[in-house]
C-alpha cells in the first residue's frame, strides 16, 4: 500500500516559518516541489507495486518454466533410455540375426553337401539297379535256356525210358529246375543184394547215354529202403537199412564211373535208409514203392 504525502509538506511548513527568513514565492515553490515530489513518490510506489507483481508474475513464469524444463529433462532422460535400450535391442535382434543367419547358412551348406551326397548315392544306386537288371536279364535268360535245356533232357529221358515208365518201374519228375529218376529197386538189385543186375545196368546205361548230354548237371545218387529190418543172414554185411541203401547207391556210382564213362568228380553217394519214405510202409504195394534209388540232376 502507499502512505499519504501530507506528514512531508507539514514538516516542510514548519521548517520555513521556523527559519523566519524564507519568502512567500520561495515557499510557495517549495511547497509546490513537494507537492511534486509527493505525486512522485506515489507513482514510484504505484511503479514499485507494478513491478512487485511483474516480478512475481516472471517469477511464476520462471518456476512455470523451471518445472517444464524439470519434465522436459526427465523426458529426454525417459527418451534416452528408452533409445539406449532400443539400441542394446537392436544389437541383440541383429546379433541374434547374424548367429541364426549363419546357422542358416552353416544348415543350408550342410543340406547342400547331404544333396550332393544323396544324388551321389542315387546315380551310384541307379547304376548298380541297372547292372542288377542286367544281371537279372542274364540269369533269367540263362535260367531259361537251362530249363529249356533240362525240359529237353526230361523229355529224351522220358523217351528213352518210355517202356520201364508204362510198367511202372520208375519215374521221372522235373520241379523247380530239378530233374529226378526214381527206380524201383526190385529192377536194379536181386533181394539183399548190392551189385546192380544185368538188367538194372542195360537201364542205366540208357540214362547214363542222355545225361551225358548235360554236362553242366552232376548226379546225385540216393539210396532209399523200407522199413522193414535187415534180415539175420545179412546182419552181418548190412546191420541196418543204412548200410543197405548206402551201399546200393554207392554201387550204381561205381557202374557209373567205371562201366559207364561218369567222372567222379560229378557222382556222390547218399543213403537215406528208411526215413524218406514216399509211400506207405503198411501196405506191400507202399514198401516196394519206398525201396528206391533216386538219381537227381543238379547243378554242376
Amino acid at each position: 500500500m502507499h502512505k499519504s504525502n501530507t506528514p512531508i509538506l507539514f514538516v516542510l511548513f514548519l521548517a520555513l516559518l521556523i527559519s523566519g527568513c524564507v519568502s512567500k514565492n520561495t515557499y510557495l515553490q517549495k511547497v509546490n516541489e513537494a507537492d511534486l515530489l509527493g505525486r512522485d513518490v506515489v507513482t514510484l510506489e504505484a511503479e514499485k507495486v507494478a513491478l512487485n507483481k511483474e516480478i512475481e508474475h516472471l517469477e511464476n513464469q520462471l518456476t512455470d518454466i523451471n518445472q517444464r524444463l524439470i519434465g522436459a529433462l526427465n523426458q529426454n532422460s525417459e527418451l534416452q533410455r528408452k533409445l539406449i535400450g532400443s539400441r542394446a535391442d537392436q544389437n541383440r535382434q541383429a546379433q541374434s540375426f547374424t548367429h541364426q543367419q549363419t546357422e542358416m547358412e552353416e544348415q543350408l551348406a550342410g543340406m547342400q553337401q547331404t544333396n550332393e551326397q544323396l544324388l551321389l548315392s542315387i546315380d551310384q544306386l541307379q547304376r548298380e539297379k541297372r547292372q542288377l537288371e542286367q544281371e537279372l536279364e542274364r540269369e533269367r535268360i540263362a535260367r531259361e535256356a537251362r530249363l529249356a535245356k533240362l525240359k529237353n533232357t526230361y523229355d529224351q529221358l522220358v523217351g528213352a525210358l518210355e517202356n520201364e515208365i508204362e510198367r511202372g518201374e520208375l519215374t521221372i519228375t522235373n520241379l523247380e529246375g530239378k530233374l529226378s529218376v526214381n527206380l524201383l529197386s526190385q529192377i536194379l538189385f536181386d533181394s539183399g543184394k548190392t551189385e546192380v543186375k544185368a538188367e538194372g545196368k542195360k537201364l542205366l546205361a540208357s540214362l547214363a547215354d542222355v545225361i551225358s548230354k548235360s554236362p553242366d548237371r552232376a548226379l546225385s545218387i540216393e539210396g532209399h529202403t523200407d522199413n522193414v529190418q535187415i534180415s539175420s543172414r545179412l546182419k552181418d554185411l548190412y546191420p541196418t537199412n543204412w548200410e543197405l541203401s548206402t551201399a546200393r547207391a554207392t554201387s550204381i556210382v561205381h557202374f557209373l564211373q567205371d562201366e559207364v564213362g561218369v567222372t567222379g568228380d560229378r557222382l556222390s553217394a547218399t543213403g537215406f535208409g528208411e526215413y524218406r519214405p514216399v509211400a506207405d510202409n503198411e501196405t506191400v504195394e507202399g514198401r516196394a514203392q519206398n525201396r528206391r534209388i533216386q538219381i537227381n540232376l543238379v547243378p554242376y
